[in-house]
């Protein structure tokens, strides 16, 4: 496919200019030609033309007056003077009033003007490029800003207090979510508390996305286990050389955030000298880098979290108290998921759910018993444990097929027994006789065992060095059987 020429339009009163010109540039370009600024203006409507060669001295108008309509007309083509006057007023009205590109001289020389015409076809076609590229990025910016919005409305929605924490109707955290949600929208200082692995951050993030602040930034800060000089890089920033390994300027959290809401986790692990560095921000507003004369205002809304009593904290003088009462605006605490085992059903097919997606496999759903050894476990790790116990079923699991009991793990097996208590008390309690906590030990055992092997009694019998007989024996005696599985809370997100 040949590439069409770059198009040319010659304006001169002098024919024989003109067939000098034409001859001259045919070869390289599409050439059309003038003899009036009239006839000039119709082939420019009818034409796309990239470069016009106009005559300065012209019986209608001057070539400068015709480029200067020209220009507000059809800006984007590259304008030329050609005249065989040298008129010092010419060239500054051509340059300030046309937006000439060049100015050539009569005589002109053949391989001088191509090599003038070819830059102007070059200087055409990167105008065109700056253009387009001015118009995408104008278009990507709405892109970005329109994929940012609706990133942000979709996270919104997930941390929703009525879809995005998953409980049941009777459960505990519906008069927290009604407390959170009656706090979120106003700038108040929040203490969430809890155990490990409660859920802790997701209250913080649903604070976040239900306050006025919802289409700013959120960030989390750990504050366990993490150094005192660190811990103050990351929230304040450094100058460079103010701290070890510093060779370049940080910006802080407490600047980077701004405007938004910031979660400082764990905070009942801060050293007392971090503690006063941190009253300041909460009390003032203000901070200081390390290394920094100046000293910056921030404008965050600051939630925390502490898995410990920081009332107790306060009482034993291991945090500050003017601290304590300036970050415990609104105190929540999340209960522990042994206390919310109504909310377990709906809880492990939420995860289960995401984790299909985030390990891309696909089954279909729990059995009822599966639901019911989860119900009666502890859960010690909350519902991180009840993630990671899921993900991993999961990946044992059969594709298609429903994730029975065997596939948890023994620990919550044996554990997920009908009695309510741990294993030492079954044994150390004085109020049984010895025969009751040995069958109550027994009981486990068994159970764990036979949900392993998927009731299979053959397999149980020979792990626990039984007879079939022997075994059927003491499921008789003890009365376990199988869960029935009628009523399988099996279908994800039900």
């Amino acid at each position: 496919m040949t590439q069409s020429k770059p198009t040319i339009l010659i304006v001169d009163d002098e024919v024989r200019s003109l067939e000098a010109l034409e001859r001259n540039l045919t070869d390289e370009f599409d050439v059309q030609i003038a003899e009036t600024t009239k006839e000039a203006e119709q082939i420019l409507a009818d034409h796309w033309v990239q470069i016009i060669l106009c005559d300065q001295r012209m019986p209608d108008k001057s070539g400068v007056e015709f480029l200067t309509e020209v220009r507000e007309k059809w800006p984007d083509v590259i304008r030329i003077i050609i005249s065989g006057y040298t008129d010092a007023g010419d060239i500054i009205s051509g340059l300030n009033e046309a937006g000439i590109y060049y100015y050539v001289t009569k005589p002109w020389h053949p391989e001088k003007l191509i090599l003038t015409l070819r830059n102007a076809v070059s200087m055409f076609e990167l105008q065109r490029q700056n253009e387009l590229l001015a118009i995408e990025l104008r278009l990507s910016e709405r892109t970005a800003k329109k994929k940012m919005s609706d990133g942000r409305q979709k996270l919104r929605k997930q941390y929703s207090f009525d879809d995005g924490i998953v409980r049941s109707k009777s459960s505990p955290m519906n008069a927290i979510c009604d407390t959170l949600s009656q706090v979120a929208p106003y700038d108040l200082s929040v203490l969430i508390t809890g155990e490990s692995g409660t859920g802790k951050e997701l209250a913080a993030r649903a604070i976040h996305y239900n306050s006025l602040r919802w289409n700013k930034s959120f960030a989390v800060q750990k504050c366990s286990a993490v150094p005192q000089a660190v811990l103050e890089s990351e929230l304040f920033g450094h100058r460079r050389g103010a701290i070890a390994g510093a060779v370049q300027d940080q910006t802080g959290l407490f600047e980077r955030a701004y405007g938004g809401t910031i979660l400082l986790d764990e905070v009942c692990d801060l050293s007392p000298a971090f503690q006063v560095k941190l009253l300041r921000v909460v009390q003032d507003g203000e901070f200081r880098p390390i290394g920094s004369n100046q000293t910056k205002k921030t404008d965050i809304r600051l939630l925390v979290s502490s898995y410990k009593n920081l009332e107790n904290e306060v009482r034993e003088g291991r945090f500050r108290k003017d601290l304590y009462f300036r970050l415990a605006g609104v105190t929540v605490s999340i209960p522990p998921l042994r206390d919310r085992r109504e909310d377990i059903p709906l809880l492990a097919n939420f995860l289960l759910k995401q984790a299909m997606t985030d390990i891309g496999k696909e089954v279909a759903g729990f059995s009822a018993e599966a639901i019911s050894c989860m119900k009666r476990y502890a859960w010690p790790g909350n519902v991180r444990e009840i993630q990671n116990e899921i993900e991993r079923m999961l990946v044992m699991g059969k594709e298609h097929d429903f994730l029975g009991a065997d596939l948890l793990s023994p620990k919550v097996l044996m554990e997920a027994s009908p009695e309510r208590e741990d294993d030492l008390s079954l044994v150390t309690t004085t109020t049984r006789t010895l025969k009751e906590r040995v069958e109550a030990v027994e009981i486990k055992i068994l159970r764990e065992s036979l949900i392993r092997h998927r009731w299979n009694k053959s397999k149980a019998s020979r792990e626990l060095g039984l007879s079939r007989v022997g075994l059927r024996g003491k499921l008789d005696r003890y009365h376990l059987e199988k869960e029935e599985e009628q009523d399988k809370v099996d279908e994800i997100g039900k």
